[in-house]
């Protein structure tokens, strides 16, 4: 499964000559930022899933810039930040809403009111309507998203180093058992 982690992450060459990341320069190419090592890992993970979900555009420069600068795994930090791709962003931004809704202690509406045919006015500006629509919806979205991508963060931070001390005991204790003879 690393191996095929491995294959699909973009290598180094790749993104230091990505226009939005070359202003990194050389601290992009710094080999521990490449080593697969647990807490370069974990972080990397945590912090793709923390970018991923609190920013919707930019997620990929901003999980790489984040990864040099704390020291993480920047292939495993660009890979995360996928949690939120078109499939999964309209159910993910919902249920922030929705969860942001129950901790701001605000009852969630089911259905938010009607929109008129036109969102534009005549003289090109929006319609009231769709701005006020919208900063209700900000203060409950913007804490949803925050509780994820902290919640999440974290939760796959020690997810992730769990299952490789799991492997990393697993593996020793195979190793120390040692062939197993057929009588």
């Amino acid at each position: 499964m690393l191996d095929r982690l491995r294959r699909l992450l973009p290598d180094r060459n790749s993104l230091a000559s990505n226009r939005w990341l070359r202003w990194l320069g050389p601290s992009l190419l710094a080999p521990a930022l490449w080593r697969f090592s647990r807490r370069g890992v974990a972080m990397g993970v945590a912090l793709g899933v923390f970018f991923g979900f609190l920013v919707p555009l930019g997620q990929i420069p901003l999980s790489a810039t984040a990864a040099v600068i704390l020291r993480a795994n920047v292939p495993t930090a660009v890979a995360s930040t996928l949690v939120t791709n078109p499939v999964t962003f309209a159910p993910i931004y919902y249920a922030a809403y929705q969860f942001g809704h129950w901790v701001v202690g605000e009852p969630a509406h089911p259905e938010p009111p009607p929109l008129p045919n036109h969102h534009l006015q005549a003289d090109g500006e929006p319609h009231p309507g769709l701005w006020a629509r919208m900063s209700n919806m900000g203060k409950p979205l913007l804490v949803g998203l925050v509780s994820f991508a902290v919640g999440f963060g974290g939760l796959v931070y020690a997810l992730t180093t769990w299952v490789w001390i799991w492997r990393i005991r697993r593996k020793r204790r195979l190793r120390l058992q040692g062939p197993k003879r057929v009588m």
